[in-house]
């Protein structure tokens, strides 16, 4: 797999066992290089209780000469007050120190138990072996891709390789995942030239089709971070070529929110609904969270029950207004409902086709306009009850 990856040109990693979680052999701790200064631009979660690093890159995006991220599991820093602030800096001035660079440049993410300070003799020593263990190349993005996992089950990895340029992305989510990004981070790095207020614009775009059409269980996190990096020489992309540059990015979003859900913490199916005929996007996208966010709907799935009753009715009080003549429903290929009349349809069929696939599609159109949405979520299951219960204890 990894020898199918695109690498971006000027960019090392790290992912170390630093021992700041309690299993052992257990990477923990993870660094992204960037040779030469990079522009840099992130979206963060629209939680009001925002984790330590959050804030602190947070006030530090966009900008044109960011050298590297600094990025720890298992501790979130979040609800951690004054000293949270002062240690996420202390992680970036310990990078910093190694680079020679001032900490400014300096990004943070961490992701895990939230309401714990972080052990700080743990990354004082730690951060500076990592910095120096960073390497270019698949392996070394490897072990950074798991060193950043929480309770995901394996890395999520997307890659694309461009005209003049490639783009490298990998993340990390498996719950408390709901639309406004989720319990996840994402780093994205490219080769190509891009001014840092293009790369904000082009990251907010793309995060809006992406990271923010995925739900888990609806639940918006505190640590929630996406960043992207550009360290290409030369003009910048501008015209057309910031357009194609704008899809991929977006492409490269998209494959890691799918990948995200795919994982979910006990999930057993991957929920693709798509929402089509509403007046604007943002109204499909609202049907289509209600519906994905719907327990009832969740474990209709899990459960292999065709209850299509439960979609329509999620669709029903989402917000958006619609007559029920309006609406169509589809469970894979099978025609469930036509504007606003119940099909005659196989039971048995829709069910096996729940139980036998582990990917499934929902279908929903309207007659409104042409607003569309596609988002991801996965079932309900016991044991995604069971991971969250046992979580810190």
């Amino acid at each position: 797999m990894m020898s199918q990856w695109h690498l971006a040109r000027g960019y090392r990693y790290a992912g170390i066992v630093s021992g700041l979680r309690a299993e052992p052999d257990r990477r923990d701790l993870a660094v992204i290089v960037s040779d030469r200064p990079a522009a840099a631009a992130g979206v963060f979660t629209l939680n009001r209780v925002r984790a330590a690093p959050v804030q602190v890159s947070r006030g530090r995006l966009p900008r044109p000469d960011c050298r590297a991220i600094v990025v720890c599991s298992g501790n979130a820093n979040a609800c951690t007050g004054e000293q949270g602030l002062a240690d996420a800096r202390r992680m970036t001035e310990l990078v910093a120190d190694e680079l020679g660079c001032s900490p400014e440049q300096v990004l943070v993410a961490s992701t895990g138990v939230i309401g714990r300070p972080l052990p700080m003799p743990v990354l004082v020593a730690g951060i500076p072996r990592a910095v120096r263990a960073a390497l270019p190349g698949a392996e070394a993005l490897n072990q950074a891709a798991h060193a950043i996992l929480t309770t995901d089950t394996g890395i999520k990895v997307a890659t694309r390789e461009q005209p003049g340029y490639t783009l490298t992305g990998f993340a990390k989510g498996a719950a408390m995942i709901g639309p406004n990004l989720a319990t996840m981070l994402g780093f994205l790095l490219t080769d190509a030239p891009v001014a840092e207020d293009d790369l904000q614009h082009v990251l907010r775009a793309a995060t809006d089709r992406s990271f923010n059409c995925i739900s888990v269980e609806g639940h918006t996190s505190t640590n929630d971070s996406v960043f992207l990096l550009a360290n290409g020489d030369g003009p910048r992309l501008s015209g057309p070529e910031l357009a194609a540059f704008q899809d991929a990015v977006t492409g490269v979003c998209v494959e890691l929110g799918r990948k995200i859900a795919y994982d979910a913490e006990g999930a057993e199916h991957l929920i693709t609904i798509t929402v089509e005929g509403c007046r604007t996007d943002a109204e499909a996208r609202q049907i289509a969270k209600t519906v994905a966010e719907s327990a009832l709907v969740k474990t209709a799935v899990y459960g292999a029950d065709p209850n299509w009753g439960r979609i329509v009715s999620a669709a029903g009080y989402a917000g958006v207004p619609f007559e029920e003549k309006d609406l169509s429903l589809w469970l894979g290929d099978m025609p469930l409902y036509r504007s606003g009349t119940p099909l005659p349809f196989d039971p048995a069929a829709a069910s096996a086709y729940l139980k036998h696939n582990r990917e499934v599609q929902v279908h929903l159109k309207l007659t409104l306009g042409s607003g569309r949405c596609t988002f991801y979520t996965c079932d309900l299951t016991a044991e995604y009850v069971r991971l969250n219960a046992d979580y810190t204890t």
